[in-house]
């Protein structure tokens, strides 16, 4: 499998939210981004509010990753999906 990656790792490289569609990536890992937007929006809005200047805001860097494995995919390419990766992923598409 690894070498597999390795091979198609440009056409393997999608992001989360296509995961989560059901479009047909096989494993996705990268941040939440419902997470980040929603810290990029309120939080220079109330920093503003309450008298800051916008060079005053910190530089915000994701917390929280998500491992997506999509087995439908890996099924029709005849891969098998440890289990262990199973257990650690956010979300099984099945």
């Amino acid at each position: 499998m690894r070498r597999f990656c390795s091979d198609k790792r440009d056409h393997l490289n999608l992001p989360v939210r296509l995961l989560r569609q059901g479009r047909g990536g096989l494993i996705s890992y990268g941040f939440d981004p419902i997470d980040q937007f929603r810290w990029g929006g309120l939080h220079p809005v109330r920093t503003r509010y309450s008298g800051g200047k916008p060079a005053d805001l910190p530089v915000q860097y994701p917390t929280k990753f998500e491992i997506v494995v999509n087995l439908k995919t890996a099924n029709a390419l005849g891969l098998e999906v440890p289990l262990q990766l199973q257990q650690l992923a956010d979300e099984v598409i099945e």
